[in-house]
């Protein structure tokens, strides 16, 4: 059992006793309390009957490996919300995506650097703690929902508190995904930056010695392979690195070159479709050696590739949760384009969405500006959304439709649930109603959606059928606030 004074209780599983005894010394010494445990079984039977706080976990283990172990917690309600750190030799990208695919929520490599450890532990069990705190005000929140039926007149004098503590509930909801959206794009430039120095220490600098190596005419063949890997605009999908593949090792073979599976993959990865203008090059002995070098620059290419692409995205969701969590309290009006609001909620959205939804845009060209609250409507696409994917189980088709139809901006939300009953219907936008389990819904999320259309002169409108609910937002072009 952790001791009360210990900054949090450490499951270690890895079948290496130098492993565990370094992990624990190093962990025990900083004030955790450890639990070290030599494979993946006794690692379950533990965690069920002691629920630790994070779980430091290998993947290497005979008779169960890491992955199944994983699954096997995440499968448990008793254990499903614990984090699962991977500590593993495997460095392959499948390796890490299929650890983040079973439940992983982070990924150390061996021989791991025990300040990287410390601080992958810290940061998650913080984490950990972040939730911890976010459900007890959310229990704290439910108890107090008794005591609003009283107050009712004071909720409606103080209907813009409300609509932004509602929001800051929302983007609680939303932490665990956002945390995830911008861990992996930030581990894969971890990565990529990884690769580059290796390159620049291992490469680089002997680059003008390489090449004072080589003759004139292999000089030339080593810089048109560098234009050809310039010309990469875009990775290939295994699939089709493996059809290259095996397109160039029959080409080879039909020229009788030596070590065409080989220089067939490094060929692929730099991007080579056709050997002919590259024979003379290819028959030589040292061949091979010019192509390893070509291809530590395909790898820097793709690594930079890599960054842009993960910055990008990290960016992106930056920007809608900096959009979504500002607060504008001088009571103006201001023109935007409806679609942009819905797109930032969809994006801190993302995590939930590309599990089980597809998510199918519909929006009409050349749409205009409306004058409108933006920050308020964002809270109604948020409400609007969240109980879509809830209707669904997080699984089905989500369909948005936004157009201009007579003289107003119609948004119209489908989703595949099961639907609402006829009887509930007249009830879903009525203060405190909710149909979700105690704790988990105030029953006030459509009663605020409700009045901040009414503040728009807006109107909202619900056709259900077993299969397909669909909720649509109709706000004018032109409109004075209430």
């Amino acid at each position: 059992m952790p001791s009360n004074n210990s900054k949090g209780n450490i499951l270690i599983v890895d079948d290496t006793p130098e492993n565990l005894r370094l992990l624990v010394g190093v962990l025990n010494e900083k004030g955790y309390q450890t639990r070290p445990v030599p494979h993946g079984k006794l690692a379950i039977s533990a965690a069920q009957l002691n629920p630790p706080d994070l779980i430091l976990l290998d993947i290497l283990m005979p008779e169960m490996d890491g992955y199944e172990v994983c699954a096997k917690l995440k499968a448990d309600d008793k254990t499903k919300k614990i984090p699962v750190i991977f500590i593993s030799a495997v460095n392959e990208v499948l390796d890490k995506v299929k650890a983040f695919a079973v439940g992983g929520v982070d990924y150390i490599t061996k021989p791991f650097q025990v300040e990287e450890v410390l601080a992958r532990v810290e940061t998650h069990l913080a984490l950990v703690s972040a939730h911890k705190s976010l459900a007890a005000k959310n229990e704290e929140l439910a108890a107090k929902n008794v005591e609003l039926d009283s107050t009712l007149q004071q909720l409606k004098s103080t209907q813009d508190e409300l609509i932004q503590s509602a929001k800051m509930a929302a983007l609680g909801q939303l932490i665990a995904g956002i945390a995830h959206e911008i861990n992996n794009p930030l581990g894969a430039i971890t990565s990529s930056v990884r690769n580059i120095a290796i390159f620049w220490s291992d490469r680089l600098l002997n680059f003008p010695q390489f090449m004072q190596e080589l003759s004139p005419s292999h000089q030339q063949y080593f810089i048109d392979l560098l234009k050809q890997i310039s010309q990469k605009n875009q990775s290939l999908t295994s699939r089709e690195e493996r059809k290259l593949r095996n397109s160039l090792a029959a080409q080879l073979e039909a020229c009788e070159i030596e070590n065409a599976s080989d220089l067939a993959s490094l060929l692929a990865i730099v991007g080579i479709k056709d050997i002919e203008p590259f024979l003379p090059l290819l028959k030589a002995p040292e061949s091979e050696y010019i192509l390893e070098n070509a291809y530590q620059f395909a790898n820097v290419q793709t690594s930079i590739r890599s960054i842009t692409t993960a910055a990008e995205r990290a960016r992106k969701v930056v920007f809608a949760l900096k959009n979504y969590a500002r607060y504008d309290n001088t009571g103006n009006k201001i023109n935007v384009d409806i679609t942009e609001g819905i797109d930032t909620i969809l994006t801190l959205y993302s995590n939930q969405l590309k599990q089980n939804i597809t998510t199918s845009k519909n929006y009409q060209d050349s749409l205009p500006s409306i004058s409108c609250y933006p920050d308020e409507l964002n809270q109604v696409w948020t409400n609007i959304i969240h109980n879509a994917l809830q209707a669904m189980d997080y699984r089905g088709t989500l369909t948005i439709e936004v157009k201009q139809q007579d003289g107003y901006i119609k948004a119209s939300f489908t989703d595949s649930g099961k639907g609402i009953p006829p009887e509930i219907m007249p009830k879903i936008f009525q203060p405190f109603f909710t149909t979700k389990p105690p704790g988990e819904g105030s029953g006030l999320g459509l009663d605020i959606v409700q009045k901040i259309i009414d503040k728009h002169r807006g109107k909202i409108e619900v056709e259900s059928v077993p299969g397909q609910t669909t909720f649509t937002i109709s706000l004018p072009l032109e409109a004075e606030a209430l």
